[in-house]
């Protein structure tokens, strides 16, 4: 981590639930190679912005790193201003599962939660 993130994350912040770390470490060890997630945000749906999860090799120079629980999230320095104080959490409701992002920063997210504005 270079000095520049170091000093990124002394103000910002996301944070990794036990169950979140343990489905990313999960799923990192089935694939059989990976150091991480990236965190990020894309443009899409009827609020205009989603949460994009990918699996990362090689971290960029310009990502803020986060670890918790020996997981590691890199987030792109563009997309922290929507997604700084999230908390990302694994949950199961039923038959679905999925990660679920708890975001101070949003203003409003679409019916069917795939969106969200800040």
């Amino acid at each position: 981590m270079n000095v520049t993130t170091l000093e990124r994350t002394r103000t910002q912040r996301i944070t990794i639930s036990e169950r979140a770390a343990s489905h990313i470490a999960r799923h990192l060890k089935k694939r059989g190679h990976g150091i991480g997630m990236r965190l990020g945000i894309t443009t899409t749906g009827c609020s205009g912005l989603a949460y994009k999860m990918e699996y990362v090799d090689e971290p960029r120079a310009e990502d803020l790193l986060f670890e918790q629980h020996g997981v590691k999230v890199y987030v792109d320095p563009e997309s922290m201003q929507y997604i700084d104080g999230t908390q990302i959490d694994y949950t199961r409701e039923g038959l679905n599962e999925g990660f679920r992002f708890v975001n101070p920063n949003e203003k409003a997210s679409c019916g069917c939660g795939e969106s969200f504005t800040v």
